[in-house]
């Protein structure tokens, strides 16, 4: 088993604001969780009883909608916590969460990161400027969907991934998505999602082979209108 004062994903998140000894309580009472892609890591209404840190892999953040489709609202990879704002609030999650590849992932009990919390002013303030964070990014979604056409927000979402989770050998994006995540994340229908990728194809913006898309034209894509 890894230890926390020595894993790189903690540089990643609020844990690196812990104390030694607070890492090494957390290290000592940890446990390491492995899931399939497509396991659900907890779903939406549950109530968790401590924050998972990703150690390798990626998931998806979802929300159910109205009619009864998942609609992503994040991908998180290495470093990334998931349900910290539910442990701090004290409240049933909001989001589920689900593996998209096979991932490693770090189960930290409750009490391990609510402690530090009242104890440690910096680890606190992490926390903080984390949750705030994420607020601005949920109000860029918000604003993005509004303002944006679909066409921009696909080129944005292929731009992101390149950029957080990077390119394997042959030079394709490490996340392989479904048509139908992408149209989840960009929020249109997957007919639509299908279109725009294979107009992003056909003027080259983007190669693909089955699942997998390669960017081919990075000035191109930020410059979709």
């Amino acid at each position: 088993m890894s230890k926390c004062e020595q894993c790189i994903a903690k540089q990643l998140n609020s844990l690196q604001s812990m104390t030694s000894e607070e890492l090494r309580k957390v290290s000592a009472c940890k446990t390491t969780r492995y899931y399939k892609k497509g396991d659900i890591i907890f779903d939406e209404g549950e109530s968790l009883h401590g924050v998972y840190c990703v150690r390798s892999g990626v998931c998806k953040l979802t929300k159910l909608s109205a009619n009864g489709k998942d609609h992503t609202v994040k991908l998180l990879g290495k470093g990334e916590l998931l349900g910290q704002r539910s442990v701090i609030s004290d409240e049933r999650t909001n989001l589920s969460a689900v593996a998209l590849n096979d991932i490693e992932l770090c189960f930290v009990p409750k009490d391990q990161i609510v402690t530090p919390l009242h104890e440690n002013q910096n680890f606190s303030f992490d926390v903080l400027q984390s949750l705030a964070k994420d607020l601005r990014s949920a109000e860029d979604d918000l604003i993005n969907m509004a303002q944006k056409t679909v066409k921009q927000r696909m080129a944005e979402t292929l731009i992101y991934i390149q950029k957080v989770f990077g390119t394997d050998a042959s030079g394709a994006l490490n996340v392989i998505l479904s048509r139908e995540d992408y149209a989840s994340i960009v929020g249109t229908a997957t007919e639509s999602a299908i279109r725009i990728l294979s107009q992003f194809k056909k003027e080259r913006l983007i190669a693909t082979s089955g699942k997998h898309i390669t960017i081919t034209d990075l000035e191109g894509l930020k410059r979709v209108d």
